[in-house]
């Protein structure tokens, strides 16, 4: 698939279909086979936050949920610019604290179950208004892509919703030392101010990089900065919040998330629940750069926090794990050279290890 260039000048890139990887346990998660002694110790502090989570945080139970929905084929472009969908806001939630660096809301929109998705895929929402195009035509404003944050199932699993994840995109002069309001993030703005009734313009749903495998026994690596975790919450509401007759998840889901400071976590209750209701399945490492530091004593960026856990992330690629990449397009150098260099050290030839990855379809990467 070549990449796909977006209205808004974003790159998604591409990746190759899913493919079946070796068949797991089916009673439990694979596990790496070798862990450096830091490896353990860390395995041992995040046991005991487990346990500390396990006392604290809600336990999490399935819902029962309308299983029509898992009928029928991938949905794929069901409506396009010419012929779009029209949903309408059910309610926004600004979902960071007070000290989180920008504004990020959680938005539900009613679709009536009109437009229906499958997790890992994207809707377009087209803003209102027009603009002059490099002709000097008057013409509607073009499509900006959203990953969908809610399973197919909505947050009220019903299937007549469906969520988006979205951060108001803002511009700080350094001249007028303010924000320029004439520079700001259109759709962004548009999306984040608006109210329960009112009407949004979507396209789609799009997208094949980030549809979840179907060995209900796979392990993921989910890495994810910012609202990159959007994809990843409909997976773990798959995996772990809905009632499913067609899919148990006996596999190992391993979130890596990377903010700013810990009032930009997103769903952090979601995922603390999860964590305490099903720790031997689902773990999860914050990288908050504004608040730790790496083994070199610099900011805590999310490939600092994956390198953390290397012979872990290694040893389970190896034997199969599925690793996902979301969010800004700046984290990926950083990763790729954290993991080349990681495989220098462990003797690998990265290069090879990556192309075999990419081959067997455990390499998913969608930023923007």
């Amino acid at each position: 698939m070549a990449a796909q260039m977006l209205a808004s000048g974003r790159v998604l890139a591409p990746a190759p279909a899913s493919q079946k990887i070796q068949k797991q346990s089916a009673t439990k998660p694979l596990l790496a086979k070798t862990v450096s002694a830091k490896a353990l110790r860390a395995e041992s502090r995040r046991a005991a936050v487990q346990t500390v989570c396990a006392t604290a945080t809600k336990q999490v139970t399935r819902k029962k949920v309308p299983v029509e929905l898992e009928e029928g084929d991938l949905p794929l472009n069901t409506y396009g610019p010419k012929s779009p969908f029209k949903a309408k806001v059910k309610s926004v939630e600004r979902i960071v604290g007070p000290k989180a660096t920008g504004e990020t809301c959680h938005i539900i929109l009613e679709t009536n179950g009109k437009i229906p998705f499958w997790e890992g895929q994207s809707y377009g929402v087209i803003p209102p208004g027009t603009k002059i195009n490099s002709k000097g035509k008057e013409v509607p404003h073009g499509t900006r892509l959203y990953s969908i944050a809610s399973s197919r199932y909505g947050d009220n699993f019903d299937g007549q919703t469906a969520s988006l994840c979205v951060r108001r995109a803002t511009y700080w002069c350094p001249e007028l030392k303010a924000e320029d309001p004439a520079k700001k993030g259109l759709c962004s703005n548009f999306l984040c101010d608006a109210k329960p009734g009112d009407e949004i313009t979507m396209t789609g749903p799009t997208g094949k990089i980030l549809l979840m495998p179907t060995d209900p026994n796979a392990v993921y690596i989910m890495v994810a900065t910012g609202t990159g975790i959007a994809p990843y919450r409909t997976f773990w509401r798959r995996m772990f919040m809905e009632d499913l007759p067609n899919y148990k998840f006996t596999g190992l889901a391993w979130l890596f998330m990377g903010v700013a400071n810990s009032d930009a976590k997103l769903y952090d209750d979601e995922i603390q629940a999860i964590r305490a209701s099903y720790p031997d399945q689902f773990r999860v490492d914050y990288a908050l750069s504004r608040e730790q530091q790496n083994k070199n004593g610099g900011k805590m960026y999310i490939q600092d926090k994956v390198e953390e856990y290397a012979d872990e992330v290694f040893d389970l690629l190896d034997n199969g794990a599925h690793i996902f990449f979301c969010g800004l397009k700046g984290m990926m150098p950083g990763i790729q050279d954290m993991l080349e260099r990681v495989a220098k050290e462990k003797g690998m030839v990265w290069e090879e290890f990556f192309q075999k990855l990419k081959k067997n379809g455990q390499w998913h990467v969608e930023v923007y």
